[in-house]
């Protein structure tokens, strides 16, 4: 037999023992369904983005004046655009970040899904609880000693760390999500476990109870 034979063979054989997949189509379509809407979600992100860039743009050239070779700007326009920004962050940086953590949440709460869904929108209220309270926190009513009427280094300074601020604040509570999302899953399925147990004993000790009567009788 030549070796051509032998490896068609080989395959034949082998493709005899591949058992189909009854939902093999139906995994097929949703990951293109999956995949078109990730797609059209990008599409809508950079759409977003880029309406926001062409906005501030215009705003900056509306409340920018020039004179004498200089671009001038109001102090409290640059606190306005800050805050502005700040406020874009936290309600579009946020769920972003959740869209690609759903699969790590689902698997850390695969077990208890339930409780798992109820944990993670309350971190989220905790979340947006606390960002907002950094954006007021941020907020100047009144210039600073070293600002001037116009924008000037020391408040370009000032407003720059505002925005450093809000992405190490989201860093860190994301990175600590991300290391007690494993324990919290824990906790809860060992609590949930827990509770079937206590359940599971209290149901037979209930049984037994309703046993030994009738057995009473029985004697008598």
């Amino acid at each position: 037999m030549k070796l051509e034979d032998r490896l068609r063979d080989a395959l034949f054989a082998g493709l005899e023992q591949v058992e189909e997949s009854p939902d093999l189509f139906a995994r097929v379509q949703a990951s293109i369904e999956d995949l078109t809407r990730r797609r059209r979600w990008r599409r809508r992100v950079a759409a977003v983005a880029g309406a926001a860039v062409a906005a501030l743009a215009v705003l900056l050239y509306a409340v920018t004046d020039y004179r004498e070779g200089e671009l001038l700007m109001d102090w409290w326009v640059l606190e306005l655009i800050t805050t502005g920004i700040l406020t874009t962050i936290v309600i579009l940086l946020g769920p972003f970040i959740k869209r690609f953590g759903k699969g790590y949440a689902a698997e850390v709460f695969r077990s208890n899904p339930g409780s798992g869904k109820n944990f993670i929108v309350l971190t989220d209220f905790a979340y947006y609880l606390i960002f907002g309270a950094y954006v007021l926190f941020t907020i100047s009513f009144k210039k600073f000693s070293d600002w001037t009427d116009t924008v000037n280094a020391a408040q370009v300074m000032v407003e720059t760390h505002k925005i450093a601020g809000i992405f190490l604040l989201m860093g860190v509570l994301h990175g600590a999500n991300l290391l007690m999302l494993p324990i919290t899953g824990r906790l809860l399925t060992l609590n949930r476990q827990l509770d079937l147990e206590v359940h599971k004993t209290d149901s037979q000790k209930t049984k037994l109870g309703e046993r030994e009567p009738s057995d009473g009788k029985e004697r008598r």
